[in-house]
């Protein structure tokens, strides 16, 4: 699945942002009216993977802020996903996290948008964002040594938010609280004279 396409829904079992197990989570029931981020990782228990998984969790409260509901997904059982979820920091867990984890035994979800590993048969380090008609509108994708920027995947989530509002577009480097511009040849020669040397 690509950029402009529309996000594929799925059923799977998951652990809730509560610690509960799942039977039929939907995709499309869970964000229906919101932004969501499908935040695809390899594997629990393993090695970057906790790291950007405790980075997501503490911005939980800016997505919350931001009407996005974030589901991490990678191709563990649900059952592992509440061993990790219930060990503690210190112990190579993750803790208590405040979003909902997706169990994609069957590799079906990683597949369809496109992000399997084709030697290691995980997911790769994804991140598609999703928006209220459910679209994708962003899909980053890491190789598996490389750890995600969870504070660059907030920033994308607001300028989205920003050009749906306001019709505008955003600059290289566009951050909460600026403008953006028409997108026009007028727009951005005013833009560019004015705020070039930022850049």
């Amino acid at each position: 699945m690509n950029v402009g396409q529309q996000a594929t829904d799925f059923t799977c079992a998951a652990v809730s942002d509560q610690g509960e197990i799942i039977d039929q989570f939907n995709l499309y029931q869970a964000i229906d009216g919101q932004y969501a981020v499908l935040f695809f990782y390899p594997l629990d228990f393993t090695f970057v993977c906790p790291t950007e998984m405790i980075a997501l969790n503490k911005r939980m409260q800016k997505f919350k802020q931001l009407n996005t509901k974030v589901i991490a997904v990678s191709i563990d059982s649900q059952f592992t996903h509440l061993k990790w979820r219930d060990t503690a920091i210190n112990d190579g867990g993750i803790g208590p996290v405040d979003y909902t984890m997706a169990a994609d035994v069957s590799h079906a979800i990683c597949q369809a948008y496109g992000v399997e590993h084709n030697e290691a048969f995980v997911a790769y380090r994804a991140s598609i964002i999703i928006d209220t008609n459910k679209k994708i509108r962003v899909k980053h994708v890491n190789d598996l040594p490389v750890g995600r920027n969870i504070d660059e995947l907030v920033r994308t989530v607001q300028a989205l938010q920003y050009t749906d509002k306001h019709g505008e577009v955003c600059q290289a480097g566009w951050q909460e609280g600026h403008a953006g511009f028409q997108a026009s040849p007028k727009g951005v020669s005013q833009f560019l004279a004015e705020t070039a040397d930022q850049l």
